[in-house]
């Protein structure tokens, strides 16, 4: 059965290909900032998230996806190549995707290759220079190229409305045209959060969704295919958004992180002193692992991270909503995916960049016009997945050189499960974190900088382990790698960690 099923879906590829771009699905991909997997559809109930929750309701939902490193660009960059971060040598904000592999192929460009109409705006690549020109039929849109109202104007640096610090900045700006982000947090007029009763697209997300549904009403006359790209900016910090978003919410009925410790017997620098936060005015200068956020501003974050969430769901039920006014939905795949997930105070973290679970773990929705029911899908999986899931839903190639695997057959239930484990990594010093997040397990190795990147796996370099057992622990308290009842889950893991870190980093 499952090798008829394989003959026939290569028949009806080869069918649409004699019949040109008609049997080609359109493509809408969209990449939210920094969202967690605190939606509905993902059987939590902290954020209202209808329109999500809606497109998922009829969608592949992947419970158990990853990041492969937590944090935006190398995310980013390795989600869009399709290839690890060992491979892109992208794994800081400093280092640009083309300056380490010229000739790398992105998705939005094999799409272009493919003869797709391509479009991009907004957060996407984040360390390609220039949003990666080559990438696009059309010339990237960011946050300069919208439209605002006339009576708000574009956000100050990028994020704010508030009128006071908007003149503030402009008299400041009159003075230093070397002003940036420091002298606004010297100023003490950056905080980490706005909350305005102005309309949506006053900020750069609300904007955006207008924006693509404009190019939209223009595809659907195209006799090409097309591929868009939507990078919507919240919930990243600062957490601005409309304040019906944040009346959603009552902030004093709002949970803290219930554990806020390092784990029992883990490696200090597993952690980090939250330094993003830092880059705000209203935070404590002093605040860090040993002296948390007072209470009340904890839930004031998270507040502004919820309604950051419900301001961008919004937007994104704007783009679905004339998807299907504008009779594109019954051809057009849509993917929904976060870059990785963020820290809201568990293990006394804020912000992303670490190899525990709030920070790899993000949401993943696959969607395609054949789809009629929600398949919730707890397989570990991976964003380099979600190229070649792209191409395998659009009706185009599948680059044979990927890291990742095409989602397909896990959705179809052909499969039940893809790969035992998903790999994540971050470094910290002159140590690399290699991370296996299997259905139950993860386990996290520290080795020197240098080895694996080449390939190359030596015990003698490994200067850390953690264990961690979700079904027992779920909230990461306590570090099992010494505990012999896990004997042989740590060397099952190895094994998984081993043979996937060498075949896929030479």
């Amino acid at each position: 059965m499952v090798f008829l099923r394989r003959v026939l879906g290569l028949l009806l590829f080869a069918i649409s290909i004699s019949n040109g771009f008609s049997q080609q699905k359109n493509v809408v991909f969209i990449i939210v900032d920094d969202l967690k997997p605190l939606l509905g559809s993902f059987e939590q109930k902290q954020i209202h998230s209808p329109n999500i929750d809606s497109l998922a309701a009829k969608s592949a939902i992947f419970t158990n996806a990853h990041t492969q490193q937590a944090i935006c660009g190398p995310s980013r960059i390795s989600l869009l190549t399709g290839m690890r971060p060992d491979y892109t040598k992208v794994y800081d904000l400093k280092t640009y995707m083309r300056e380490m592999n010229p000739n790398i192929l992105t998705l939005p460009e094999h799409f272009k290759n493919s003869e797709y109409q391509t479009v991009g705006m907004g957060k996407v690549f984040h360390m390609a220079k220039r949003d990666d020109p080559q990438s696009w039929t059309l010339p990237f849109i960011d946050e300069r190229d919208l439209t605002y109202p006339e009576e708000f104007g574009a956000p100050v640096m990028k994020h704010y409305q508030l009128p006071a610090m908007k003149e503030q900045v402009a008299n400041f700006n009159e003075e230093d045209v070397d002003f940036d982000r420091d002298d606004l947090i010297k100023m003490g007029i950056h905080p980490s959060s706005e909350c305005l009763d102005i309309p949506d697209n006053a900020y750069a997300d609300g904007a955006m969704a207008i924006k693509s549904i404009e190019l939209l009403n223009t595809f659907k006359n195209d006799e090409k295919p097309f591929f868009m790209t939507i990078g919507f900016h919240r919930p990243h910090l600062p957490f601005v958004a409309p304040k019906k978003y944040w009346d959603l919410y009552d902030r004093n009925t709002i949970e803290v992180a219930a554990y806020q410790k390092i784990a029992e017997n883990s490696p200090s620098y597993a952690y980090h002193k939250s330094g993003e936060l830092h880059n705000y005015s209203d935070i404590p200068a002093d605040m860090d692992l040993k002296n948390p956020l007072e209470m009340d501003k904890q839930r004031e974050l998270i507040h502004g991270y919820y309604a950051s969430v419900s301001y961008v769901d919004a937007q994104i039920g704007m783009v679905l909503d004339h998807l299907k006014t504008a009779g594109l939905a019954e051809n057009t795949v849509v993917v929904l995916v976060g870059d990785h997930g963020w820290h809201l105070g568990d293990h006394g973290l804020w912000n992303k960049h670490t190899n525990f679970e709030q920070a790899t773990r993000t949401p993943l929705i696959v969607f395609s016009p054949e789809m009629t029911n929600s398949t919730s899908i707890d397989a570990p999986t991976e964003l380099v997945d979600v190229f070649p899931t792209m191409c395998d839903y659009a009706g185009i190639s599948i680059p044979e050189h990927l890291h990742g695997q095409s989602l397909r057959p896990l959705i179809s239930g052909e499969v039940s499960t893809l790969k035992p484990v998903a790999i994540s990594q971050y470094p910290r010093n002159n140590l690399m974190g290699y991370t296996a997040r299997s259905d139950r397990y993860r386990y996290t190795e520290w080795h020197k900088k240098g080895g694996i990147q080449e390939g190359i796996y030596e015990a003698k370099d490994i200067k850390d382990k953690e264990l961690y057992d979700y079904v027992k622990d779920p909230l990461e308290t306590k570090n099992l790698i010494d505990d012999p009842a896990y004997k042989e889950v740590v060397k099952e893991m190895r094994g998984y960690m081993k043979e996937r870190l060498v075949k896929e980093t030479k």
